[in-house]
């Protein structure tokens, strides 16, 4: 399995240039102009909305209280794409809709949660200790506390290591199968960094990226923005991505306040409710999404335009693997995505979304008519296995992330475990959903939800593999599938997703042959 990095990875990239940018080590640099006068946020001077492209002392206020928070931003007045990317970190940590713009409810929250932190550095590089612990400050610290906010973990970035950050170590890592130790090692830095599958908030419950119902097992974006919004109405969750019991409670709580029917599926109803009244990053915010080939949408959505439209547009573009803010405004970086995206299906390649980039957009979140869902444990291989020549990037296999509301084009991910995922919910043989390795092999070894580890494999069962070794699946290096044969001895044949095509070619679902004596390690998971 290839790990892919997604959008959240450059976390640890942004913080280590914005590090070097502030402390002006960039080789070759020039001088830098001084930047304007800082002007209070809220004051009269300032526009409602401070968005990218302007230059002006209300923006050298604002880079200020964004590296008070640990962006490490140059404080030079000038709203470029770094303080951008800063503005909806920010924005995302906090749980309000991240448009990247910075309005009302924006700068109220950067006044309300006001601190000063070193500037970040990236706990690979070789300034910060092999090992970090409780009682360690500086920029080391501050990216930790950047990186654990980014998880959903409600730490002050203070580069201070104190017991709430060292909790929040304790936390990540019992959820993420490392060794409980609250101390941030090589292992542990690696899961940090290793977010190729972690779910982005910039995504709009309401739209086609997500189910119509979203329910608890299910993991991805949608699950995490669901998370941030329920924070947004008074609830205090962990946004990971993962409905498990805590988000289920929280959705019911809200159904009950909202007056809704309390059965813990967030329907539209639900969504709306959540919607209303939400406190937004920018001006106005997003405008709500309206499907692309509705009679209120135009037959060629171009740029320059803004609408619910755009909305959808937007989160479908994400869906598929791009890196937007959904915010409405068909703008630079929308054409540039709906450019790649065109390029990357092979349709014409002009910048507007006439029928057949609608077509190819929807096409990838369709969900699969077949194999009927039903059968238990007993179908588990025939489902796997009529599934063997999906190519990757192919609206089927795009459509496997639905049981888990994934949000990226199987192109832009290790999807194998959201393969499995795609398997149990089509045969109804666990209602385990995860798009991460380790958490299947950790409810297998917890015995939860209809999962045990077995030394004696059949067809069928779930097969994990730990390149590395060390027995731990974590650390990016993890690959699942499902037993297709087992010829005694040490061999056997899996069928597997987001794997190496044996005829060339791109990767897909194939049947590989394995062995438990290649030097990696290898668990097996019943079913039952």
């Amino acid at each position: 399995m290839s790990t892919r990095p997604g959008w959240r990875v450059r976390t640890g990239v942004f913080a280590a240039t914005a590090a070097l940018l502030s402390a002006g080590t960039l080789l070759g640099a020039s001088p830098a102009a001084a930047a304007p006068a800082a002007i209070k946020l809220t004051s009269s001077s300032c526009p409602d909305v401070i968005q990218q492209g302007q230059t002006s002392g209300c923006v050298t206020e604002l880079q200020k209280l964004l590296n008070a928070h640990g962006a490490g931003l140059v404080v030079d007045g000038d709203f470029g794409a770094n303080t951008l990317y800063a503005v909806r970190e920010y924005q995302s940590s906090v749980a309000i809709a991240v448009d990247g713009q910075v309005g009302p409810q924006t700068k109220a929250k950067l006044y309300a949660t006001g601190g000063s932190a070193p500037a970040p550095i990236n706990l690979t590089s070789s300034s910060c200790p092999a090992n970090l612990v409780q009682g360690n400050k500086g920029g080391c610290v501050t990216e930790l506390q950047r990186l654990l906010r980014h998880f959903g973990y409600p730490v002050d970035v203070d580069g201070d290591f104190g017991p709430a950050t060292e909790s929040a170590v304790r936390n990540f890592q019992s959820g993420h199968g490392l060794s409980v130790d609250g101390q941030v090692g090589t292992n542990t830095k690696r899961e940090l960094y290793n977010t190729d599958e972690s779910p982005s908030t910039a995504l709009d419950l309401r739209s086609a990226s997500c189910p119509a119902n979203i329910v608890e097992g299910q993991s991805g974006g949608c699950v995490a923005t669901l998370q941030a919004l329920l924070n947004g109405k008074g609830q205090h969750l962990d946004v990971d991505g993962q409905f498990g019991p805590l988000t289920l409670t929280a959705v019911k709580s809200f159904q009950s306040s909202a007056g809704l029917s309390v059965d813990g599926e967030v329907g539209p109803n639900t969504k709306t409710a959540l919607y209303s009244n939400i406190s937004t990053g920018g001006g106005n915010g997003a405008p709500a999404p309206i499907n692309l080939n509705s009679g209120s949408c135009p037959s060629n959505i171009v740029k320059g335009q803004r609408s619910g439209c755009v909305t959808e547009l937007q989160s479908l573009l994400n869906h598929h693997g791009a890196d937007l803010a959904v915010d409405g405004d068909f703008g630079p970086a929308t054409d540039s995505a709906v450019r790649d995206f065109q390029a990357e299906k092979g349709l014409s390649v002009d910048g507007q979304v006439g029928p057949n980039t609608k077509a190819a957009l929807y096409g990838a979140v369709t969900p699969p008519s077949s194999p009927p869902p039903g059968g238990g444990y007993g179908k588990i291989l025939d489902v796997a296995a009529a599934e063997v020549g999906t190519v990757e990037g192919s609206a089927r296999a795009n459509s496997y992330g639905s049981a888990v509301g994934l949000s990226l084009s199987t192109s832009n991910y290790a999807w194998c475990a959201t393969f499995v995922s795609w398997v149990a919910k089509q045969t109804g043989a666990s209602s385990y959903r995860n798009t991460y390795v380790s958490g299947w092999v950790k409810q297998a070894r917890a015995g939860n939800y209809h999962l045990s580890v077995t030394t004696n494999p059949q067809p069928g069962d779930i097969v994990a593999f730990d390149w590395n070794g060390g027995n731990d699946y974590t650390g990016g290096h993890e690959h699942i599938g499902i037993v297709r044969t087992v010829s005694g001895g040490s061999s056997f044949t899996t069928v597997e997703g987001n794997t190496g095509n044996p005829n060339g070619g791109s990767d897909g679902v194939y049947v590989k042959t394995r062995s438990t004596n290649s030097g990696y390690d290898v668990l097996f998971i019943r079913v039952r």
